[in-house]
């Protein structure tokens, strides 16, 4: 049997390979080409040499490829140079095409079906339904150890990125680690490169996974996983500092109702801006978030709380976020941190560290807008209970003052009729005492006066047992008196009292007697005073 190169033709392209003079085995129902060929033209199928078709490889995880195709094709171009007398003259050599077309042969010999690699996304383009990918691989410091090209086709493509990013919820992108079988295949017009047909959802779920499990094992091990899950939430929210990208869709959903807020004076919202994905990621939103704080605190203006948001994405473009420096910042925070990152089935070690997680932007607000309404409710309602409890102190007062006033005014008029009654009683007792008094001193006073009229009677009557003797006494010392006294007088002068005789016998007695009236002045005087 002849030396035959078998390819590996996809159906969809055995008239390309037929065109180009391939011939199809039955029995191995495989492509084939004679060696002599210009095998360059067929590189793309994965040549296979050898004299009877090989049973198909799928290498797994893990496995090493064989390089016996190699050996072989090497072998055979030694011998075939030798024959041929090529490789004795150098100064002719063989075309390059010849050479990257036995590269091609070896490597799709060596490897015949795709082996399992586990790769980092370095950069993805589209163009006509294929994708083409930059792969590498890093070291722990993040230094690149391998760099290589792949293509998924278009056909591959539709079948299996659909079912890769419906079960992990990931795109192909920049940064995403994949476990992809990939199949080394090189090409004398573009050089090497991997074509994969497959992707291990698994391990790119399990990287996510193991990521966010080491850095959640960090926190716990230094006790502040759980540090801001216990910050008291607010009482309500008056001042809240927001940090999202810039003009993304999620912040827009955000501001629709914050935005609203703020007109109403209910709340304030300090806005903050930093990529969420991308190399450094992480480190900018650290340092967004404290020269957010910073200003606030030189403002006097300390938020209620931190809340960070973005939309929606792919898992791998929220992987960003899952990083162990950016967590411990949240850890740290003394404010109660929001977040409301991705989906519903989205999760970060952002959320995990967070106060409270949100499964989207638009229920942040939300939460935020419900807790203002609440404590608003509960405002309007104390004032009601206030204002209604005014209102019955008010009433219950008013009546008590009614019915203290009205007590009062019936305990005045009783007390100004007892006072009247008893003004009157208290007028008629001094009447009646005033009466018993003058009576009594109108008794008193006949008595006095009957004892001063009786007094003054005997006072008189006395008097007039005493006048004749003391009349008496006084005519005999007149009489005395008179007689020394004519004694002593001139003769011219004793005639005096004949000439005036008659004066003399005008002239009363003294005292009077008891008989005579007595001058009315005297008995006036005399009379007792009442």
């Amino acid at each position: 049997m002849q030396e035959r190169h078998y390819l590996n033709v996809p159906y969809k392209e055995k008239d390309a390979a037929k065109a180009l003079g391939a011939r199809y085995d039955p029995e191995s129902r495989r492509w084939w080409v004679h060696p002599a060929t210009d095998l360059s033209a067929f590189a793309k199928w994965a040549i296979v040499p050898g004299g009877s078709a090989p049973a198909p490889v799928t290498t797994g995880p893990g496995s090493a490829p064989s390089a016996t195709g190699a050996d072989r094709f090497a072998s055979r171009e030694l011998a075939a140079g030798t024959e041929s007398g090529e490789l004795s003259a150098p100064a002719k050599g063989i075309s390059l095409s010849r050479l990257l077309g036995g590269v091609a042969t070896a490597i799709s010999q060596a490897f015949r079906g795709g082996v399992w690699t586990m790769v980092e996304v370095m950069q993805v383009t589209l163009r006509n339904g294929h994708v083409y990918l930059e792969l590498s691989e890093r070291d722990r410091a993040g230094q690149v150890l391998a760099k290589a090209h792949a293509m998924i086709w278009a056909n591959t493509a539709a079948r299996i990125l659909p079912e890769f990013e419906r079960a992990t919820g990931a795109t192909i992108g920049a940064g995403i680690k994949l476990l992809v079988r990939a199949k080394p295949g090189f090409k004398p017009q573009f050089g090497f490169s991997l074509e994969i047909d497959a992707i291990d959802f698994g391990y790119t779920l399990g990287d996510l996974a193991a990521r966010m499990k080491e850095i959640r094992g960090r926190l716990q091990r230094e006790g502040v996983f759980e540090q801001n899950k216990n910050v008291p939430p607010p009482w309500n929210f008056t001042s809240v500092l927001v940090v999202a990208p810039h003009e993304a869709a999620g912040l827009g959903d955000f501001r629709k109702e914050s935005d609203r807020l703020a007109q109403f004076g209910l709340c304030r919202f300090t806005y903050a801006h930093s990529r969420f994905q991308g190399e450094g990621a992480a480190r900018e939103i650290v340092a967004a978030l404290t020269n957010a704080l910073d200003q606030c605190a030189a403002a006097g203006d300390f938020p209620d709380a931190v809340v960070i948001i973005r939309g929606g994405g792919a898992v791998n473009n929220l992987a960003w976020l899952n990083d162990y420096e950016l967590a411990r910042f949240i850890c740290d925070q003394r404010l109660p941190v929001l977040t409301g990152i991705g989906h519903e089935r989205d999760s970060t070690i952002v959320d995990e560290g967070a106060h409270a997680k949100f499964d989207t932007p638009s229920k942040v607000i939300a939460a935020i807008e419900k807790l203002i309404a609440r404590r608003a409710r509960e405002a309007q309602a104390a004032c009601e209970s206030i204002t209604t409890k005014a209102e019955r102190m008010t009433r219950e007062l008013s009546a008590a003052i009614d019915q203290a006033h009205s007590q009062v005014a019936a305990d005045a008029r009783a007390h100004v009729a007892r006072a009247r009654q008893e003004s009157r009683d208290a007028m008629n007792a001094i009447g009646v005492a005033a009466l018993q008094d003058v009576h009594q001193a109108a008794k008193g006073g006949l008595h006095l006066v009957h004892q001063v009229r009786q007094a003054a009677a005997e006072q008189v009557t006395a008097a007039r047992q005493l006048v004749p003797r003391h009349l008496a006494d006084v005519q005999a010392r007149a009489s005395t008196s008179l007689a020394g006294d004519s004694r002593s007088t001139p003769s011219w002068t004793r005639q005096a009292p004949a000439r005036g005789t008659r004066g003399a016998r005008r002239r009363p007695t003294w005292p009077p007697s008891a008989s005579a009236p007595q001058p009315r002045s005297i008995a006036r005087d005399r009379a007792p005073k009442r």
